[in-house]
């Protein structure tokens, strides 16, 4: 990694980090979802750009984006104030089947363009909704469900681990082995820095649990961990391969040093979700 480059992201989370923690740790979930909503926004515009060409077809896909997370999030009564019309909402997210796929099909259908690629378009539209918009929420929705400070602790304990994974697999793979991961979708990646980033991942959530989240015991912390992980890897992969098959190097260059706002979520995309899984799971299990 170039040295200004790493300055460069040095200084990018320097001045992002107080104002995530500064979120994260209100006791009302609003901010946390703001932020993450912003960034949820910014994500599916650099998917549609690597996929979409029309801009008409970006901006219709960024309006049924917007209101589909949005309706996720707050068409669920944990996040609505409690209030007459509410209390008979068991959950009003099937709003999002109706934002996702009826909303586009219904714009393709009368501005289908060019008739060869209309099913791409419709496809990439729907597809970039669920992966950079409603995966992205889930990370909101632990601050939301968790609550209060033991949820801000649960956002960064998934960054945490998704950081440290990443900083464990760049040194694994620069310094214990050549092996090549997956060279059709990312030539750099190794099984070195795969492992290496397991193990970094494992030392952030350890440190988590030992500093701030005693109430998470050391089976469920494994379980979390180790296959959310490797989840967040192939998170990783799965950005890479769009990536390259749209002929992109970096989603974006919000970020000076990390390139876009997909480029540095693309392993949160799937292991929030999973974080989020399993601890429903968990509390359905323990209400038995």
């Amino acid at each position: 990694m170039a040295l200004g480059n790493l300055v460069s992201r040095l200084l990018v989370a320097v001045v992002a980090a107080p104002l995530l923690l500064l979120a994260f740790y209100q006791q009302s979930h609003v901010p946390t979802f703001a932020v993450v909503y912003v960034a949820s926004l910014i994500a599916m515009w650099e998917l549609f750009a690597m996929m979409l060409e029309d801009r008409r077809d970006r901006v219709a896909s960024m309006i049924f984006g917007g209101l589909a997370v949005a309706a996720y999030y707050w068409l669920h009564p944990a996040s609505l104030p409690d209030r007459a019309p509410w209390t008979r909402l068991e959950d009003g997210r099937h709003v999002v089947l109706a934002l996702a796929i009826i909303g586009p099909g219904l714009y393709y259908l009368f501005r289908f363009g060019d008739m060869a690629t209309v099913a791409r378009r419709m496809a990439a539209t729907t597809f970039g909704i669920v992966y950079a918009g409603i995966l992205l929420i889930m990370a909101a929705e632990l601050k939301r469900d968790v609550g209060g400070t033991d949820g801000g602790h649960m956002i960064v304990f998934v960054l945490i681990v998704v950081w440290l994974g990443d900083t464990g697999a760049y040194f694994a793979g620069r310094f214990l082995g050549k092996a090549r991961l997956y060279e059709a979708v990312s030539p750099k990646k190794t099984w070195a820095g795969a492992f290496g980033g397991l193990g970094g991942s494992l030392l952030g959530a350890v440190v988590m649990k030992l500093l701030f989240l005693d109430s998470l015991g050391w089976v469920d912390l494994v379980l979390i961990t180790l296959p959310g992980a490797a989840l967040a890897q192939m998170g990783d992969l799965t950005e890479s391969l769009i990536k390259r098959s749209t002929g992109v190097k970096d989603s974006g260059s919000i970020l000076p040093g990390h390139g876009g706002i997909l480029d540095r979520i693309d392993a949160v995309l799937f292991f929030a979700p999973y974080v989020y899984l399993y601890l429903q799971a968990r509390a359905f299990v323990d209400a038995f």
